[in-house]
């Protein structure tokens, strides 16, 4: 019986992905295992491990899950609505933890500083997106805006809509940031 087809009841307790996660912590589980657990059982054809294989290597390992849909994941058969809600809220989650910034204001000290505040965000839209971060006058981040989103590789911004928000939020200076989708960086003369 290959490995993949086990019943996760059929398994020695001390081997369960729940019991190995209380054992030896989440970082040692691979994130079949992880799937396992979130999804807490298989079908009646298939095991939990076997069906979190088959997630796994329809989004391409973790690639593609950033992007998952629900309709995308209840297409798999053994996903249904509520599994598919779970696996998006999880998913969720963790682009949520990835962005966290503690409620300390963010110092901006160099490019690179105004990059890394963004970059999380932005690495994955899939259009142009022209932001606006607002500083005080100690560098610090007070605002951060979206001023404007544009086609794949293009967007059109007015300096009025960026000087307004700059006046309101009485900031004492500003750094702009915009993303390349295409992947193609277009250069001005």
């Amino acid at each position: 019986m290959p490995a993949e087809s086990i019943m996760i009841k059929d398994v020695p307790k001390e081997d369960r992905p729940r019991e190995r996660l209380l054992k030896y912590g989440a970082n040692h589980l691979s994130n079949q295992e992880l799937f396992a657990i979130l999804l807490g059982s298989g079908t009646k054809d298939e095991s939990v491990m076997s069906l979190s294989n088959r997630i796994l290597m329809h989004f391409e390992g973790l690639k593609l899950l950033k992007d998952a849909t629900i309709e995308e994941l209840i297409a798999i058969k053994g996903i249904g609505t509520a599994k598919g809600v779970l696996l998006l809220s999880a998913i969720e989650i963790g682009k949520r933890m990835n962005q966290y910034r503690p409620d300390e204001k963010y110092v901006i000290r160099s490019p690179d500083d105004g990059a890394e505040f963004v970059m999380e965000e932005m690495r994955s839209l899939k259009q142009e997106h022209f932001v606006v971060l607002f500083l005080d006058t100690k560098n610090q981040v007070i605002h951060r805006q979206t001023i404007f989103i544009g086609s794949l590789n293009a967007s059109i911004v007015h300096p009025r809509e960026v000087y307004r928000e700059a006046v309101k939020r009485s900031s004492a200076s500003i750094i702009v940031v915009h993303n390349h989708p295409s992947g193609v960086r277009l250069q001005s003369a």
